[in-house]
């Protein structure tokens, strides 16, 4: 019998069966696996993003599935083809994106977006409880979701994360925010922002003693500037002075000493956090009366409500107004102007909660585990579970604990 010819393309087709082919990385999977949503914001002016491409990534290779929608991190400088690379699946719509069991965003749902969400959904966000009324509340019952707010979360040791990191970044950038306005071009008072040889110092006076105080007051005195720290609790003032590590001027708030200062101000930036869902007013229509003219306030926390009577909430578009010829910065989303840096900060927060959270079984495991999480939930599965929004809307509550002793 002939032997059959042996030809040149089947050697070669014999010798590529021995060269290694690309093919896909096998994903394992489990029942604990989330299914992670990010949509793209619709909040005016909101440029920032949960998670960056390289959190999903790690997310992915843990067996959980993130969906993206087309131009989510496009405010951030991150592209869709980053998250494609990643491993996200890049949807095209928000009906699709909400089909995720966990939306994860930055901003509250907005009217359309309720549309979209669907019953027994997680969603976590920013909770900014000035912005919401009843019926915010009411929809996410009807919808049984259950609602996180992020600045509520605590870690281990008390502390706020997100409330930490978005602190830092507002605190660094309210500085940079004042020289801009300060300048002659703005219609400021045309001074630079800090102190040169043979110049007085710029004034700057700080209300409140928190995260954004602390860093706007190292970026000061990095400056050269004369700096003052108004705040209603001393520990507050005692922390501060010994995590900036010198010697400050600190004051507890009081109207003399106050009004003196904010007086002489260049600059006054309100840091007021929330002690009952909104900030105290500490500076009256009177005080801001008595500031030079070209000098500047930025009311760091106008989301709650702000700390000055003549605030009122702008946007990155139209930033400033003028009460008296007083400049007056009133975004309640500062970090957002570096949404970069932003994403990066809530992505380092977020990421090793998630992968806790499909470790441990899931979002109601995590929330039964984890005392410091459970204090995120606001609404549980049609019921609210915070007592303060509970009060301020006068709408009935269960208390989360309750439920966590009913299943030990």
């Amino acid at each position: 019998m002939a032997q059959p010819e042996i030809t040149g393309f089947k050697e070669l087709a014999k010798q590529t069966e021995l060269y290694p082919q690309e093919s896909l990385m096998a994903v394992k999977k489990n029942q604990n696996s989330l299914l992670i949503g990010l949509p793209r914001e619709v909040s005016l002016q909101e440029n920032r993003i949960a998670l960056t491409p390289d959190a999903v990534s790690i997310l992915v290779r843990n067996g959980h599935e993130v969906w993206v929608e087309k131009d989510a991190g496009k405010g951030a400088n991150l592209s869709d083809h980053e998250y494609s690379e990643a491993g996200a699946r890049i949807v095209y719509s928000p009906e699709e994106v909400y089909k995720a069991n966990l939306i994860l965003k930055v901003e509250p749902l907005v009217d359309e977006e309720f549309g979209y969400i669907k019953p027994g959904t997680t969603l976590i966000s920013v909770l900014n409880l000035p912005a919401l009324d009843k019926s915010y509340f009411e929809r996410l019952n009807q919808a049984k979701v259950t609602g996180i707010g992020y600045e509520l979360i605590e870690d281990k040791v008390g502390g706020k994360p997100i409330i930490r990191a978005m602190g830092e970044i507002a605190g660094s950038t309210v500085l940079l925010i004042a020289a801009e306005y300060l300048s002659t071009p703005n219609g400021g008072r045309g001074i630079i922002l800090g102190g040169i040889t043979g110049v007085p110092p710029t004034k700057i006076v700080i209300l409140g003693a928190g995260t954004v105080a602390e860093y706007a007051t190292r970026a000061a005195i990095s400056m050269g500037a004369d700096i003052k720290v108004f705040d209603k609790h001393i520990y507050r003032l005692q922390r501060l002075k010994y995590a900036i590590g010198q010697n400050l001027y600190t004051s507890i708030i009081d109207s003399d000493t106050l009004g003196e200062a904010i007086s002489r101000a260049d600059v006054v930036i309100g840091t007021m956090r929330a002690e009952n869902g909104l900030s105290p007013l500490v500076v009256t229509k009177e005080m801001v009366s008595q500031m030079k003219p070209g000098s500047v306030i930025i009311d760091v926390s106008i989301d709650q409500g702000g700390s000055f009577e003549t605030s009122k909430m702008t946007t990155h578009k139209e930033p400033i107004f003028r009460y008296n010829d007083v400049i007056h910065y009133c975004v309640p989303n500062i970090p957002s102007r570096v949404a970069h840096t932003a994403s990066t900060a809530l992505s380092n927060v977020f990421l090793p909660f998630l992968l806790q959270t499909g470790t441990i079984g899931g979002i109601e495991e995590m929330i039964y585990a984890n005392r410091w999480f459970m204090k995120g939930v606001y609404c549980h599965k049609g019921t609210l579970t915070n007592s303060h929004i509970a009060r301020s809307f006068n709408m009935r509550y269960k208390d989360l604990t309750l439920l966590l002793a009913a299943r030990m």
